[in-house]
């Protein structure tokens, strides 16, 4: 191998010579498919006891109306806390889970109320790991490869995209919806575990935030204030809303527009995750974060939607899906890697719970909006949807950018007249 590729293979994959982070990534690589599997099965479960795209999309709304209503909450949680011994108790709960979903359907007496509670216990678990997880990347790999193995935790989450629901389509066909659900239960073991046996002499934890009144009000008023972690928010709450919609559009694009099974959904959330990978890796390798860089991922992130929207064959669809998952990774991961590194350490917890309400909080919005759009116009008008909400993002983008970089010298420049 020329000493180039090597040169790019360790600068792609940098932060895996940190061994604590390096067990983490393998515990959570095998929990992501778990989940992915999981993920699938839900919404194929719901589309199979419903027929109703807006069904599918009201139980998606429950999982995430919690991340919306207590989000930023949770971030503050995140910043008074150990937040290793957070995840290890919240990440088992989430195997819980996923377990009694999986007995209620391997004997077949699961209903749809059911599933809907058990949605909203996993969102809101989901609330409080999140910011925990994310912000616990920087106590493990330090500063210096923060970008890398954020862009990394993407490319895993989307690795797993793609074998999860392939591996979901399949079992669904065969062994029943249960197997999904029980996997998923089993998967949480590995997590687990690289969480309670790492080396906790190597982490480099933050200071936890003494309880005091006005934390949340004092995490807002920082992320408005700071450009390089407004503008991401503000793009990421409309592309969020209505482009990340996919659990509602996918299966009915599978199913109603290409008249496909459940193999052709898996495959389809597959070829997201496939390309997902790649656009990760490219991203990881380049190490480029900042409010450029998201913009130009915010828009191929809507072209490769618009074209996933008019593709007039299922196998076109799955050439589009490859780019839709490029430019999804890439807008996440710079979006991320941005907010994280123009964070104060002590406000990173809330910073990143604020980008989790724009991501996933704004799915009890957009969930049920775009199964409404669909049941009414169908998937591929759902997807055009999605498509112009990255274009208004961009625009908004632009917009706020300009106006806060172009205000800051002509602020300093009324000081400097004052003074002289």
């Amino acid at each position: 191998m020329s000493p180039r590729l090597l040169a790019i293979g360790r600068s792609t994959f940098s932060s895996l010579k940190v061994p604590n982070y390096r067990l983490y990534f393998s515990g959570q690589l095998i929990s992501l498919i778990g989940t992915w599997m999981q993920t699938t099965a839900q919404a194929w479960l719901v589309l199979t006891l419903t027929n109703s795209a807006t069904t599918l999309g009201l139980v998606v709304a429950l999982q995430t109306i919690p991340v919306l209503v207590l989000g930023p909450y949770g971030g503050v949680i995140a910043d008074r806390v150990d937040k290793r011994r957070l995840m290890v108790v919240l990440q088992s709960m989430m195997g819980l889970q996923a377990l009694a979903l999986g007995l209620l359907s391997v004997f077949g007496i699961v209903r749809l109320w059911e599933i809907c509670v058990l949605a909203v216990i996993l969102g809101l678990n989901n609330t409080f790991e999140m910011p925990a997880r994310q912000a616990f990347v920087r106590e493990m790999v330090g500063k210096d490869e923060l970008r890398n193995a954020i862009t990394l935790n993407s490319v895993t989450a989307n690795a797993a995209r793609a074998v999860g629901p392939a591996i979901a389509g399949v079992l669904i066909a065969t062994a029943g919806v249960g197997s999904c659900f029980l996997a998923n239960a089993a998967s949480f073991v590995a997590v687990v575990a690289s969480l309670v046996i790492m080396d906790r002499s190597a982490l480099a934890p933050s200071t936890p935030e003494p309880r005091a009144r006005g934390q949340l009000r004092e995490g807002l008023a920082y992320a408005v204030r700071t450009t390089e972690i407004a503008v991401p928010l503000v793009m990421m709450a409309v592309v969020g809303t209505l482009a990340y919609e996919f659990q509602v559009s996918l299966p009915v694009l599978a199913r109603g527009t290409f008249h496909g099974g459940s193999e052709a959904f898996g495959f389809m959330t597959a070829a997201m995750g496939v390309g997902a990978v790649l656009g990760g890796l490219v991203t990881a390798a380049r190490g480029r974060t900042g409010l450029r860089p998201m913009l130009i991922a915010c828009a191929g992130f809507g072209l490769a939607i618009l074209l996933c929207a008019l593709s007039p064959a299922l196998p076109v669809a799955y050439v589009a899906l490859l780019l839709v998952g490029w430019g999804s990774v890439s807008f996440i991961a710079i979006g991320n890697s941005t907010i994280q590194l123009s964070s104060a350490p002590n406000m990173r917890g809330r910073a990143i719970a604020l980008w989790q309400v724009a991501f996933q909080g704004t799915t009890p919005i957009g969930g049920p909006f775009i199964g409404w759009v669909i049941a009414a116009a169908g998937a591929r008008t759902g997807l055009v949807v999605g498509a112009l909400s990255c274009g208004v993002a961009l625009a908004a983008g632009v917009a706020i950018g300009r106006r806060r970089l172009t205000s800051i010298p002509v602020a300093e420049a009324t000081l400097a007249a004052r003074q002289g």
